[in-house]
């Protein structure tokens, strides 16, 4: 997904409504979640005062999660996590953090260049296919950390010609979606 230069901004009415500035429609926080996870960034405000409440919102997302058993920060990270608050001026975990996701996306996006690059299987057929499954996933092992893949193989232009291996990439687009859908509902 091509990421927008402005983050998509949501509104918070006295209500404790989100309200989605661009589609002009309420969204709830797993709608918020699902932006995020398709590598939009999200700011959101409150309406009569102006505060950004991204933060808040986003921390209320990452402990609904957590509440639901889908466990991705383990107990020593959150114990350090407490600890650095009681640190003056924070500690180093913040920067640490920082700069390990920014590690982990940079590693993401080397490997997926990788892939394609003086890579002579690029030029076999199916690859593109390939390529995208191994795409979708990392995104979905990862969480959609990088936010910054295309997603799913652009379909192709249908030819006239059947061919065996045509019909085993369809095969193979229509499991991808599938797989896709389902991780999709478990998130």
């Amino acid at each position: 997904m091509a990421k927008p230069d402005k983050p998509l901004l949501i509104k918070r009415y006295a209500s404790r409504r989100l309200y989605n500035t661009e589609t002009s429609d309420y969204v709830t926080l797993e709608d918020i979640a699902g932006f995020i996870r398709s590598g939009r960034e999200v700011k959101i405000v409150d309406l009569k005062s102006g505060d950004d409440l991204t933060r808040q919102y986003l921390l209320q997302i990452i402990a609904e999660h957590e509440s639901r058993g889908e466990n991705v920060l383990p107990v020593t990270v959150l114990n350090d996590l407490v600890r650095s608050y009681m640190l003056p001026g924070g500690g180093m975990m913040p920067q640490f953090l920082k700069g390990s996701f920014d590690m982990l996306r940079e590693s993401q996006t080397k490997m997926i260049e990788n892939m394609t690059a003086m890579n002579p299987i690029a030029k076999m057929p199916g690859y593109d296919a390939m390529k995208a499954q191994q795409e979708a996933f990392l995104k979905a092992m990862t969480g959609g950390l990088s936010g910054n893949w295309s997603g799913p193989a652009r379909d192709e232009p249908e030819t006239d010609e059947a061919e065996p291996a045509g019909e085993d990439l369809e095969a193979i687009k229509k499991q991808l979606a599938e797989l896709q859908e389902k991780l999709s509902k478990l998130k």
